[in-house]
């Protein structure tokens, strides 16, 4: 990865964790409220739903290295968590890599 790729990455790669954090907070957000459940049976489902996306949030971001960026950008972007302007300014080469990890559905 060239330096101003790994540059852009690290500098977007909060944003997209605060965006995937964010999702997942409104994921919860309904579990909590469901009328009819005990509360036992509302915090079981919110456990669930946590241990699952913090899966995800590990695959995504944890151990940011240069050698697994392409892979996790290439995660990040099939999640929708950058915009196509912010994706846009990565560099063509890292573009042509994503496309061919999102091609193959290493993610």
């Amino acid at each position: 990865m060239i330096e101003s790729d790994w540059k852009l990455y690290r500098k977007l790669r909060p944003l997209a964790l605060e965006r995937y954090c964010q999702r997942v907070l409104d994921e919860i957000r309904p579990l909590c409220d469901r009328s009819g459940k005990s509360s036992h049976e509302r915090y079981l489902a919110v456990f669930r739903l946590v241990e699952e996306r913090d899966k995800l949030l590990a695959d995504l971001f944890n151990d940011p290295r240069r050698s697994t960026a392409f892979f996790q950008l290439a995660h990040i972007h099939a999640e929708g968590l950058l915009t196509e302007e912010e994706f846009a300014c990565f560099s063509e080469e890292l573009h042509a890599v994503v496309r061919i990890i999102l091609d193959i559905g290493n993610v």
